[in-house]
């Protein structure tokens, strides 16, 4: 076993950015992303599509920012 015995160990209480910035960018970014796509789904929204487009978008857009920043 090659072991580098100057390593520190690592302590068991997180970063400050840990606690407090990434989950308020994480909160930003989720919330852009979702009114973003919400808003681009009625922009064009067709007689053709009625409800079913914005619900979709909003839906799909809702499950993407919580599969990518969930466990933030």
């Amino acid at each position: 076993l090659d072991m580098d015995m100057d390593m520190k160990p690592r302590s068991s209480r997180p970063h400050w950015y840990e606690l407090y910035i990434q989950p308020c960018v994480a909160e930003l970014l989720g919330s852009a992303l979702f009114i973003f796509t919400g808003c681009l789904s009625v922009v064009e929204n067709v007689e053709g599509t009625g409800r079913l487009q914005p619900a979709l978008a909003h839906g799909l857009a809702l499950g993407l920012a919580i599969a990518i920043l969930g466990d933030i």
